[in-house]
C-alpha cells in the first residue's frame, strides 16, 4: 500500500482523473474505442504483443473490428492534447529549471512496401553486436521533460513523425518551439525563471539549433563529434596590423583532436562520482563554428552569423559495463559560465539517457512498434495513445503499490519503474474517471464474400527522401527561380 497521506493521494487521484477527462475530450472521432484501448494498454497482463490481444481484456468492451476501425478512421485532436500535456506538473532539474530532451527513435517497417512515407533508419545491432545498417521505417522525434537523479521516468510532451520531405533540423526546431510555447501558455514557465535547457545528442548540430531557436527563453546543450574544428573568439583588444583591413570575425582554430590548440580553459572542475569515478571537466568560453555557405546554410541570405557558446570537455575514469571511456565534447549556447554552471550542464546531459529507458519501455512493454499498421496516419494515432498511456503511468506513480515478483527486490516508495506501476494500474482504474460510454449492441458486417479475390491491390511506395538540399551554390542557383 502507498504511504502517502490521504490528502496527497486525493490530489494525485484528482490530477490523474482530470488528465483522463481532458484526454477523452481530445478524441472527437471513435473516442470511446480509443479511450478504452488506452485503458487496455495499461491494464493488460505482461507485454503487449499485438493490439488485437487488447480486445480480450475486461477494460475493453468492444470487438476487434471496432479497434481497427478506430485506429484507421478515428481522430485525435493533437494540438489540444499537446497543451494538456504541457499543463501537467512537470519534473524539474536540481536547479529548478525545466530540462527537455530531444531524440529520434524508429518504428521499423522493412516488410511493408504498401506503407507510405517510410525512410531509411540508421540502426545498430540487428545482425551483430557492432554492425549498423539502414532499415526502412518511420522515424519519430520525441520531446520529453527530464527529472533529476538516476531514474527511468520522464514526461513525454510531443511526438512527431518525420516525413520524406522534411529537413530534420528545421522540423525539430519547429517542434521544440511549439512545445516551449505551450509550456509558457500553460504557466509552466514564467518571466524571471531560468532558461529552459534543451538537450540534444550528436545527431543534431547544436549551434544551428541555437540559431533556429533564437528568441525563445531556452539554452541549447548538445553533444559534438570528436573530429570537429571550431574557432576561438577574437582577442580583445584587437591590434590592427600595419596594412589595416577589416577586423577578423574568428580567432584561432580549436581542434578537438589536437590538445596543443586548446589553450588554457576558462573553467575547470574535478568531481568524484559513484558511477563514473573521477570526472574531469574543462570549459572554454565563446567558442563558435566557422560557418560556410554550404550544406545547411546554403539558403542563408546575408552575412553568416557568429554563434558563440561554451565548449565543454568531459572525461571520466570508467563507464558502466566495463567499456573504455572516451572524452565527451559538449557545446552550450550560454556563455560566461562558472565551474558550478559547467557541472550542471554535463550532469543534465547525462540525464538525457533517461529518454532511452522510455523508448525501451514503450517498445518492449507497451508494444509501440508491434502493430502492423499500413498507413502512417494510423501509426500516428497509435503513437499518441502510447504517449497518453505512459503519461497516466507517471501520474499514477505515487499511488501504485509495489506488486513485485518473488524474485524481484523491493522498491522504495516513489522509486517504482513504469513497468511495475503498470502492474497495479488495474487496481487504481476503478477510482479514476472513466468517461467512455458503454458500446451499443450491433452485429458485424458481412465482410468480403467467401472465395472472392481482391481486385484493387494496394499501392506500393518507394523508400527514402523525396527532396534533397543543394550541396553547392551552383546547385542552389540552378533550381532557384
Amino acid at each position: 500500500m502507498s504511504l502517502l497521506q490521504p490528502d496527497v493521494r486525493r490530489e494525485a487521484f484528482g490530477v490523474a482523473s482530470r488528465f483522463r477527462g481532458d484526454f477523452f475530450d481530445s478524441l472527437p472521432v471513435r473516442g470511446d474505442t480509443l479511450f478504452e484501448l488506452t485503458d487496455a494498454l495499461l491494464c493488460a497482463d505482461g507485454v503487449v504483443a499485438t493490439p488485437v490481444d487488447l480486445t480480450l481484456t475486461a477494460e475493453y468492451r468492444r470487438g476487434h473490428g471496432a479497434m481497427y476501425d478506430a485506429l484507421n478512421r478515428g481522430d485525435i485532436d493533437v494540438p489540444r492534447l499537446r497543451q494538456v500535456l504541457a499543463g501537467l506538473p512537470q519534473p524539474m532539474a536540481a536547479d529548478g529549471r525545466l530540462v527537455l530532451a530531444v531524440d529520434v527513435t524508429h518504428w521499423l517497417r522493412p516488410d511493408a512496401p504498401t506503407s507510405a512515407d517510410r525512410l531509411f533508419c540508421h540502426v545498430y545491432g540487428r545482425s551483430g553486436r557492432s554492425s549498423d545498417q539502414f532499415v526502412p521505417g518511420w522515424p519519430y522525434s520525441f520531446v520529453a521533460a527530464l527529472e533529476s537523479g538516476r531514474t527511468s521516468w520522464c514526461q513525454i510532451l510531443d511526438a512527431l513523425r518525420l516525413g520524406p520531405a522534411d529537413d530534420v533540423a528545421e522540423v525539430t526546431a519547429s517542434q521544440v518551439r511549439r512545445v516551449v510555447t505551450d509550456l509558457i501558455d500553460m504557466g509552466r514557465w514564467k518571466a524571471g525563471d531560468r532558461d529552459i535547457l534543451i538537450v540534444f545528442d550528436a545527431g543534431y548540430d547544436a549551434p544551428r539549433m541555437a540559431y533556429l531557436l533564437d528568441g525563445l527563453p531556452v539554452e541549447v546543450l548538445g553533444r559534438m563529434r570528436t573530429d570537429r574544428v571550431m574557432r576561438k573568439p577574437v582577442p580583445v583588444p584587437w591590434i590592427s596590423p600595419p596594412q589595416g583591413g577589416r577586423p577578423p570575425k574568428h580567432g584561432k582554430e580549436f581542434r578537438f583532436a589536437k590538445p596543443d590548440t586548446w589553450g588554457e580553459p576558462d573553467a575547470a572542475t574535478v568531481q568524484a562520482t559513484d558511477r563514473y569515478g573521477t570526472a574531469r571537466v574543462m570549459a572554454w568560453d565563446r567558442v563558435h563554428p566557422r560557418l560556410t555557405t554550404r550544406s545547411a546554410w546554403i539558403d542563408h541570405t546575408g552575412e553568416l552569423p557568429v554563434i558563440e557558446g561554451t565548449l565543454i570537455r568531459l572525461e571520466v575514469d570508467r563507464l558502466p559495463g566495463g567499456h573504455d571511456p572516451l572524452p565527451v565534447w559538449l557545446w552550450s549556447s550560454a556563455t560566461g559560465m562558472t565551474g558550478e554552471d559547467v557541472d550542471l550542464r554535463w550532469q543534465a546531459f547525462l540525464r538525457r539517457f533517461d529518454l532511452e529507458h522510455t523508448f525501451r519501455m514503450i517498445k518492449q512493454t507497451l508494444g509501440w512498434t508491434r502493430p502492423k499498421l499500413r498507413t502512417p496516419e494510423a501509426a500516428d494515432r497509435w503513437t499518441w495513445l502510447i504517449v497518453a498511456a505512459h503519461t497516466q503511468l507517471r501520474l499514477a506513480r505515487p499511488l501504485a503499490a509495489d506488486l513485485r515478483r518473488p524474485w524481484e527486490r523491493p522498491a522504495e516508495p516513489g522509486r517504482l519503474t513504469p513497468a511495475r506501476v503498470r502492474r497495479g494500474f488495474r487496481n487504481l482504474r476503478p477510482h479514476l474517471v472513466c468517461p467512455a460510454r458503454a458500446p451499443k449492441p450491433n452485429r458485424p458486417g458481412p465482410g468480403r464474400p467467401l472465395g472472392s479475390k481482391n481486385q484493387r491491390p494496394a499501392t506500393r511506395y518507394d523508400v527514402g527522401k523525396t527532396t534533397r538540399r543543394p550541396g553547392t551554390i551552383a546547385e542552389r542557383d540552378q533550381f532557384r527561380p
